[in-house]
């Protein structure tokens, strides 16, 4: 990727399917990477350590490889995470921004206790608003990306 970023393509890489994966992106080129627990963690082990790279697939070799490249060049820095992005907080936003307080006040009903994240996307559905939910959160993603992109000094476009 060069820079300027597409806006669009970091939101996407923010929204990982799982905690066990990292995103980073190169503050000069742009470039975005994911990288795993276990490739950070073979790229943490000691070159020289003959057993544990030798039940590695090529892959995995290359994968760990990559993630040392990554993790030792100060350019990369790594993008917002579950952490940082908050998604009850855009489920509970997405909630207040309806118009139709039947629907609003169900939404808000699911999100109110345990297993809020399964019942709201049962609820999602059931309202027909399932659309309106993933247009709503991938703004805010793009949102969270724009305000860190500019916090790092790194161009991008939103097309």
């Amino acid at each position: 990727m060069v820079l300027p970023v597409s806006l669009q393509a970091v939101a996407e890489e923010m929204d990982l399917p799982s905690v066990e994966m990292t995103a980073y992106i190169n503050r000069k080129t742009g470039e975005l990477v994911s990288l795993s627990e276990d490739d950070a963690y073979y790229a943490g082990r000691s070159e020289d350590d003959g057993h544990a790279n030798s039940v590695l697939q090529e892959w995995q070799m290359e994968a760990a490889e990559q993630a040392k490249a990554v993790l030792e060049n100060d350019h990369y820095v790594e993008l917002p995470d579950a952490f940082d992005i908050h998604e009850y907080a855009i489920m509970e936003r997405f909630c207040h921004s309806l118009d139709d307080e039947r629907v609003r006040d169900a939404l808000l009903r699911a999100i109110g206790g345990k297993g809020a994240f399964r019942y709201f996307k049962d609820r999602i559905s059931e309202e027909g608003v399932r659309e309106d939910w993933f247009n709503f959160r991938n703004q805010a993603l793009k949102d969270i990306a724009a305000d860190f992109l500019q916090s790092q000094g790194i161009a991008f476009v939103d097309h």
